[in-house]
């Protein structure tokens, strides 16, 4: 039997979804106006709300009520409080804190992509020109840095651990298209002995080197400014991280990057990729799948590419063994290629 004939044909579904930025502009709203930490702080009414947050008593009520709607807060006798996932992730004393994501991915140059979406599905890509997230020293990727390190933070930490496993041997580390910098820097916390080079523009490494400085490793810690398809690598290295940086090109672009990374691999060095990699059919699982339209969007080229994709990659590229696991508790996937 179809779904069609269990469920009735309902319009909720399109509904809700022509009005989804209504719910990204309510987030956006209570994170500006601080409005998770002042709950968690206890100013759990609207009046103790409006007084916290510097806003109108109506104005913090409705608000609140959507956002409990949305299953942010909890309401009982008219007092809110945080949910679980809200006091983790949005309550700026938890130290896994992400609301500075918002600075980024709210960003009306992120969001104006969307509104060409139309044009994009047209030609199969956005266009590349100097607005173009992949232009040089694009400003974007510094409110990436800024904005996206509390995400990655976790995620960072988790794959460290992971690929060391606890090993504290004498490492050098190429952490290409480094952004904030946490993935390479994790690798120089949890290995007092690794070093590493981080490679991104000039601008972004600025961001980087302050993150490294605040977590004790800027004397482990080397820029290489400028195209990762361009910057000399130099060699001997032990791993390769490429992290969040392969969606954003074809499939041949990327087995360019992947021979040069196997040029600076020592042999039995590791590439290790963190990506959104969907499985066979493209639609699981569904943060991963749902990955390939914002590189639509936002790239002249990229996609999600499945873990067959990027093992036929790498291999072409001359590594021996290609792996592929689930960064849990995170939404990503870690590819790990061997030379």
């Amino acid at each position: 039997m179809s779904n069609q004939a269990q469920h009735p044909p309902s319009p909720q579904l399109i509904f809700e979804t022509f009005n989804a930025f209504q719910r990204t502009a309510a987030l956006k709203a209570a994170i500006e106006l601080k409005l998770f930490t002042a709950i968690g702080a206890g100013h759990d009414t609207p009046v103790a709300l409006a007084k916290a947050c510097g806003a109108a008593e109506r104005g913090v009520r409705i608000l609140a009520d959507y956002l409990v709607v949305l299953g942010l807060l909890e309401k009982a006798d008219g007092r809110y409080r945080l949910s679980a996932d809200a006091a983790m992730f949005l309550d700026e004393r938890s130290p896994a804190y992400l609301g500075a994501a918002v600075e980024f991915l709210c960003s009306p140059e992120h969001q104006a992509r969307f509104a060409e979406l139309t044009s994009a599905v047209r030609n199969g890509g956005a266009p590349q020109n100097d607005q173009s997230v992949l232009a040089p020293e694009h400003d974007a990727w510094v409110k990436f840095a800024r904005g996206m390190a509390g995400l990655m933070a976790m995620p960072a930490d988790l794959l460290a651990q992971r690929i060391l496993q606890g090993s504290t041997a004498a490492l050098k580390v190429l952490d290409i298209a480094a952004g904030h910098g946490l993935f390479g820097i994790a690798f120089a916390r949890h290995n007092p002995q690794a070093t590493v080079s981080a490679v991104d523009w000039a601008n972004v490494l600025t961001v980087a080197q302050e993150n490294a400085q605040r977590a004790g490793v800027a004397d482990r810690y080397r820029k290489l400014p400028g195209s990762a398809f361009e910057v000399d690598f130099g060699g001997g290295y032990d791993i390769v991280l490429l992290t969040n940086i392969l969606h954003h090109f074809d499939a041949a672009t990327n087995e360019s990057l992947m021979r040069k990374v196997h040029a600076a691999l020592k042999p039995g060095g590791r590439a290790v990729a963190l990506e959104f990699v969907p499985d066979e059919s493209r639609v699981a699982p569904p943060t991963s799948a749902s990955f390939a339209l914002v590189m639509l969007a936002t790239t002249p080229a990229g996609d999600a590419y499945t873990f067959r994709e990027y093992e036929a990659g790498f291999k072409s590229a001359g590594f021996v063994r290609c792996d592929c696991f689930n960064l849990e508790p995170t939404m990503q996937q870690v590819v790990v290629a061997e030379r």
